[in-house]
């Protein structure tokens, strides 16, 4: 297929890239940056510099394609609300403007970028009363370092679980708020052109080619780039926050595997999947296992938070495994090791 690759120069849309040629599509990168070194005279890849937000350029971009896999985005926590115009713009006008521009070129396949921010906080279970919702974070209780949500009807501790596809969605920041309406516009594009649409919910992505380490950039880039200048990685609260860390080639080939599954779907359906590795781990897990990879410094554990990051996200992804035969190749372990080795990229954004 011509794929239209959006957030192609990015470290996700890089490895995607390379899943997709392995496949054998011819891919056109969509970005606001060059590819650089990264793909120079590489055959099956053309690039188009440019922003989503221009729908003259996106129509340019469309010609000739069968199928579009959107990844770019503004990725991230941020900084405080302020944030909030650039990352509507950035990502419910970009993914508007470009599913108008496929509707107008009929084109009719999307995998999109999809992350587990939309779920808020993961499952939690209480012995009494079952699954439960946890309630929102309260400033009083993080600062007096009481990081564990308690279940809102007897204020008993909660057991972590995995979340599912099916889990309500809870956006409790500004990027979060922005993903569930992607997958939203995403929802209502495929009904109204009787397209097909996948969102893959992407955890917490590693890899070879993180972002260096900015306000937007994901815990293991920032705590890479701690170890790098010789200091220790600084974990949030108590280090105990459960997450998912997937290698950024499993996601890679989750994106080749739902764009072979587009053509056997249902016109004007739109399917969400969990994309994590199925490992769960602590922040504080990460921290010294990258400390350890490294060589040391050993982590220092801080008790700061952030009132917009969650506590327990982990994701349950049998549906991908059974529905497109996906599996994640790269262990936590081995993942870690690598990416002491690797330099990050300071291009690399999504």
């Amino acid at each position: 297929m011509e794929v239209l690759l959006t957030g192609g120069a990015g470290f996700i849309g890089t490895a995607i890239a390379r899943a997709l040629l392995a496949d054998g599509h011819t891919v056109h990168v969509f970005d606001r940056c060059s590819l650089d070194r990264r793909f120079t005279s590489v055959p099956g890849v053309t690039s188009v510099i440019g922003d989503l937000r221009d729908p003259g350029v996106v129509a340019v971009a469309l010609r000739g394609v069968d199928a579009v896999c959107h990844q770019a985005a503004k990725v991230g926590l941020g900084v405080d609300f302020a944030d909030a115009p650039d990352y509507a713009a950035a990502n419910d006008l970009g993914t508007a403007v470009l599913l108008a521009a496929m509707a107008r070129a009929h084109v009719r396949r999307l995998v999109l970028a999809g992350s587990m921010v939309v779920y808020g906080e993961g499952r939690y279970d209480c012995a009494e009363h079952g699954t439960v919702p946890a309630p929102p974070r309260r400033v009083a209780d993080l600062d007096a370092g009481r990081f564990e949500p308690r279940c809102p009807r007897c204020g008993a501790e909660l057991t972590p679980g995995l979340v599912d596809e099916d889990a309500p969605a809870d956006p409790r920041n500004v990027y979060a708020a922005t993903k569930l309406h992607q997958e939203h516009l995403a929802s209502a594009w495929a009904r109204s052109c009787a397209g097909t649409a996948v969102s893959l919910r992407y955890h917490n992505v590693y890899g070879p080619g993180l972002p260096r380490d900015t306000p937007y950039a994901g815990v293991a880039a920032l705590f890479r780039s701690a170890l790098a200048r010789g200091e220790s990685p600084r974990v949030f609260e108590d280090g105990g926050q459960r997450r998912d860390f997937v290698h950024v080639t499993d996601v890679a080939s989750a994106n080749a595997a739902a764009l072979a599954s587009l053509d056997d779907r249902e016109p004007g359906s739109f399917r969400a999947y969990n994309v994590g590795s199925g490992e769960v781990r602590t922040v504080g897990d990460l921290a010294s296992a990258l400390a350890d990879a490294y060589g040391g410094p050993a982590p220092t554990v801080t008790g700061e938070y952030r009132l917009g990051d969650v506590r327990h996200i982990t994701a349950d992804s049998r549906r991908l495994r059974a529905d497109l035969g996906w599996r994640p190749r790269v262990s936590f372990a081995d993942g870690m090791a690598e990416l002491v080795t690797e330099s990050l990229d300071s291009y690399a954004r999504n």
